[in-house]
């Protein structure tokens, strides 16, 4: 069915394949919404700031 050299290239494509997929899915669970919430908190904070420093004034 297969040559040898065949099989290697197709265990390198789905191993590629593989790593791609499991990657995608880590930066759609944790990277992107980990960052997208610290961006949010940090922003909140410059907010409630400068509130604060309005008040002060």
């Amino acid at each position: 069915m297969f040559e040898f050299d065949q099989y290697l290239g197709f265990l390198a494509f789905a191993t590629i394949l593989s790593i791609g997929f499991w990657l995608m899915i880590f930066l759609l669970t944790f990277v992107i919404p980990y960052w997208v919430g610290g961006s949010l908190l940090e922003r909140l904070k410059e907010i409630r700031d400068e509130k604060k420093n309005k008040a002060k004034k």
